[in-house]
């Protein structure tokens, strides 16, 4: 049988750290999940060893390809026997491994009194700050074997991740700096702030013999530091770079500053304004809705409508209409009814549902309204910005053509602002538009009426 083990490089310098909270990752791809399975493998002769590894919830253990399915890969071939009606893993020393999950923060509660040796958190970043220092309390050993933490993450620029890891990044690039990876540090915790030294006597000399230091270190890993995936998925590394901007940083680049922010998700000069668009596209209309008048003393959100076409030849985009307006609604329901008819019946009609009883209502009212036309409601989840990835992704892979007009520069305006303007109903619409085409929204009602 061939042996089971880390691949060079980061994973063999995350699994080899002796710290007691060691953190791994920072970009997708670096074999994150196949470490954490691995590490508490070398505890299992141990009869009382029991580990367990936390996602957020539950789909997340349980989703194809995701933790149990990745261990059912490992751990059947050191006689590891699974037991999926708790999803754990018992070896012949009945040593365990478990997965668990803290989809609620109160679920922490449900560890008060254990004691954990090993404690595993894949995307740390999904977890509360509570929730990790409440599991810190339960790491604790009867076993021989000293009881420690080990994480993965991606960045997230917001998390409280970001900041307990800040020493091992670059503030101004975002990056880790390679100099300090696996370097150990050590923290206390004072009135729920975390003061952080050079070693436990520097603070111990400040703090008191009482004090207990813990060791963290951060281990940097990206797609190129994992040959087996790249090899054994070529078309990874393309995904990747697939991304909108802000994604690909993040996921490929590992960058832990990034944000949402204005010009990030969309620039005019990704795509090309045409004359003339093929006779062929196969077309749709999608309405972010709005129901308020302008007045001298407000800003209401726009009722806007996309209208977006691919090209079942070329599979290039084009957006070739966008109507917009601020009116009552009755007005916009008048809007919406117009401009169906000028658009005519070949083109499919899409209107967001809020997931409320009251949106639900909403958007049965105005398909019935469109009777005669292919009107879809659909329920939008999701942050705005993850949302419109997809279709930013394509405009700055110039698969996006925009029909000239009048209208050009202030799409493009609305676009470039996003995610930072007051309004972000141009946006949502195109996402709309996109996912619609794709298919990828949630549909909850699809009527020929």
């Amino acid at each position: 049988m061939d042996a089971i083990r880390p691949q060079p490089g980061a994973q063999e310098r995350f699994l080899a750290n002796p710290a007691d909270i060691a953190i791994y990752g920072g970009a997708a791809g670096g074999g994150k999940s196949f470490a954490l399975l691995m590490e508490p493998l070398r505890h299992i002769p141990n009869k009382n060893f029991g580990g367990v590894i936390f996602r957020r919830t539950s789909p997340q253990i349980t989703n194809e390809g995701a933790l149990w399915d990745e261990a059912g890969k490992i751990y059947p071939l050191i006689h590891g026997e699974p037991r999926i009606g708790n999803l754990e893993y018992r070896f012949p020393s009945e040593a365990s491994i478990s997965f668990r999950h803290l989809q609620h923060e109160a679920t922490k509660y449900d560890w008060q009194g254990a004691q954990v040796p090993f404690i595993g958190f894949d995307e740390l970043t999904h977890f509360t700050k509570s929730q990790f220092f409440y599991l810190l309390s339960r790491n604790r050993s009867t076993c021989g074997v000293k009881p420690y933490i080990r994480a993965t993450c991606n960045p997230d620029a917001d998390s409280w991740v970001a900041e307990f890891i800040a020493w091992w990044i670059d503030q101004e690039t975002g990056l880790a700096i390679p100099e300090r990876a696996g370097v150990i540090r050590y923290f206390i915790r004072i009135n729920d702030a975390i003061v952080w030294g050079e070693s436990p006597a520097a603070l111990e000399m400040q703090y008191g013999a009482d004090v207990k230091p813990k060791s963290v270190s951060f281990v940097p890993a990206k797609l190129t530091d994992n040959p087996a995936m790249m090899a054994a998925d070529p078309g990874y590394l393309a995904n990747l770079m697939a991304l909108p901007a802000v994604e690909r940083a993040r996921l490929l680049g590992g960058n832990w500053k990034i944000r949402p922010a204005a010009g990030l998700y969309f620039k005019r000069h990704w795509c090309q304004i045409v004359d003339a668009v093929p006779a062929n596209l196969r077309l749709v209309r999608y309405w972010d809705l709005a129901a308020t008048e302008k007045t001298e003393t407000n800003d209401p959100d726009w009722t806007e409508g996309i209208k977006l076409g691919q090209d079942s030849a070329t599979k290039f985009y084009y957006l070739v209409g966008w109507e917009r307006l601020r009116a009552s609604p009755m007005q916009v329901e008048t809007a919406i009814k117009n401009t169906a008819s000028a658009d005519g019946k070949s083109v499919s009609i899409g209107i967001p549902q809020d997931p409320a009883q009251a949106g639900k209502s909403q958007a049965e009212y105005l398909i019935r309204q469109l009777s005669g036309y292919e009107a879809r409601a659909r329920i939008e989840r999701g942050e705005k910005h993850i949302r419109f990835g997809p279709f930013s992704a394509q405009c700055e892979a110039g698969n996006v053509k925009i029909l000239r007009s009048t209208w050009n520069s202030a799409l493009f305006d609305n676009l470039e602002a996003f995610p930072e303007a007051a309004h972000d109903d141009t946006a949502d619409a195109c996402s709309g538009a996109f996912n619609m085409l794709q298919g990828g929204t949630a549909t909850v009602q699809a009527l020929r009426i």
